[in-house]
């Protein structure tokens, strides 16, 4: 099997980035970090809190009052390009530590630097784009509105993407002049401290770029209820997600909220399966099917149900598992706890299993690997076709016609992404528009990052919407001025 070198982060030690300055929790503690791919500790993080968080808030507001809200949007864009520069230069280094500490393939760990790289150079050309308006009024009147920075906004970012999800978040936030907490997750944070030393060589000014590490339930907490905060963007379960909105209610601050799908692909008789086949178990085997938008539900009009099953079953037997090297398309999951969630999940499918992948015989024997699994046909109301089960399972669900697609496909508490495969063109437009969903793919899924493209869900899946242009807005507010003259 072919290995990669997997580089340890160059950081000092389990440090907090705060005000331009690496340093230790205010407690001394630290928490272990753990490579799924072998199980093994290979580094620590500092184990933060309350009083580590209020020291970037004010650091972070330190830098909007002062420094960093100083700087034009065109001299922010500018920067932020320079640091899209520098995080390409060290893409491969960043994505071989993003494997160690994430347990992704290294393809998948490229492609989100390529990703971030994107991010920063989409976000540092727009942050002289956004426009007021001049508003037409009374006589004797001019009226104008503009878009002016939340302050400090605070950002609690999931292990799954780290960097893609910092990119998509901190990137938009910075471009609109914002000063940044960022609270990584636990399990996978090493990437995004590296970034923020980046950031600091290339120019930022200290406190615009802030990062905390530690548990969500103590660091990630004292974030979201911190008066200090103007913003809070969440992208994580729905269940914390309802305690990131109860404490932004407390504080009368806005959210963005992501939080997961149960994401169909709706797949009618007419559908070319050779384009169709690839991109179906790629949509549920990539990052392990550690992806909010991930396909897991295939709905299969009944005509072609056999025949599909059968090409898929073929595919899901084909793929192993693998230590995360060049060959691998499959790695192992983030850590021992998710997979025991996982294997309950298919230990109580409620459903045949069609078919089932495999664990290469040379993967580390302490790594958090599991084989993929294709269910099927599944009862559109069990577990395995409501829960986000964020692992490699696919669940197949037959469906008879356009009607009953759209109930299947609706009929969860979920509304993330859809994707409808028909040569149809009537059939396309109608699919796309009964879809209760923020994305929908048709003849597709996915695109690279997406990251011109608004996303984000409906219902379970969160409100606001990150990436494209439109997340300018989300991060920040309207004013609007009212000149009498005359």
């Amino acid at each position: 099997m072919a290995q990669c070198t997997i580089l340890v982060t160059t950081l000092p030690g389990p440090l907090n980035l705060i005000g331009g300055e690496f340093r230790p929790s205010a407690s001394g503690g630290e928490l272990p970090v753990i490579s799924p791919i072998d199980g093994g500790r290979f580094a620590a993080i500092a184990d933060s809190g309350p009083e580590d968080i209020a020291a970037a808030i004010v650091a972070a507001r330190t830098a909007f009052d002062g420094a960093w809200g100083g700087f034009s949007a065109a001299e922010r864009g500018r920067l932020m390009l320079r640091l899209a520069l520098r995080l390409e230069a060290e893409a491969e280094a960043l994505a071989r530590l993003e494997t160690r500490d994430n347990g992704k393939p290294i393809a998948q760990s490229r492609a989100d630097m390529a990703a971030l790289v994107r991010y920063f150079e989409y976000y540092g050309g727009a942050a002289d784009k956004l426009h007021g308006e001049v508003i037409p009024f009374l006589n004797g009147y001019d009226v104008m509105s503009l878009r002016e920075p939340h302050g400090v906004t605070g950002h609690i970012i999931p292990w799954n993407y780290p960097v893609q999800i910092f990119g998509r978040s901190v990137g938009a936030a910075l471009a609109m002049g914002n000063a940044t907490v960022t609270k990584p997750a636990e399990d996978a944070c090493l990437s995004i401290l590296r970034i923020g030393e980046l950031a600091g060589e290339v120019g930022f000014p200290p406190g615009a770029i802030n990062i905390v590490t530690g548990r969500g339930e103590v660091a990630g907490k004292a974030l979201a209820e911190h008066p200090g905060v103007d913003f809070i963007s969440f992208t994580g379960s729905p269940e914390v997600g309802v305690q990131i909105q109860i404490a932004a209610a407390r504080n009368h601050i806005p959210c963005t909220l992501e939080l997961g799908g149960k994401s169909p692909q709706i797949v009618f008789e007419d559908a070319d399966l050779d384009a169709a086949l690839p991109v179906i178990v790629n949509a549920i085997v990539q990052n392990g099917g550690q992806t909010c938008s991930a396909g897991s539900r295939v709905l299969i009009q009944r005509g072609i149900w056999d025949r599909l099953t059968g090409l898929l079953a073929d595919r899901f037997r084909a793929v192993q598992a693998r230590a995360s090297g060049e060959d691998a398309v499959l790695g192992p999951l983030i850590s021992a706890r998710q997979r025991a969630r996982v294997q309950r999940y298919m230990d109580g499918a409620g459903a045949p299993l069609i078919a089932r992948g495999g664990i290469a015989p040379d993967v580390p024997p302490g790594g958090f690997y599991i084989a993929p699994a294709l269910f099927g046909p599944v009862d559109p109301s069990s577990p395995l076709a409501q829960e986000e089960v964020f692992g490699p399972v696919l669940a197949a669900i037959p469906f008879d016609d356009e009607a009953e697609a759209i109930a299947i496909a609706n009929g969860t508490e979920y509304g993330l992404v859809a994707g409808i495969w028909t040569r149809d063109g009537d059939r396309q437009a109608r699919m796309a528009r009964a879809m209760r969903c923020g994305q929908v793919y048709i003849n597709g899924y996915g695109a690279g990052g997406g990251i011109e493209l608004p996303f984000g869900g409906v219902r379970k899946s969160g409100h606001g919407r990150e990436k494209g242009f439109v997340a300018l807005h989300e991060f920040s507010r309207l004013k609007t001025i009212i000149h009498r003259f005359g």
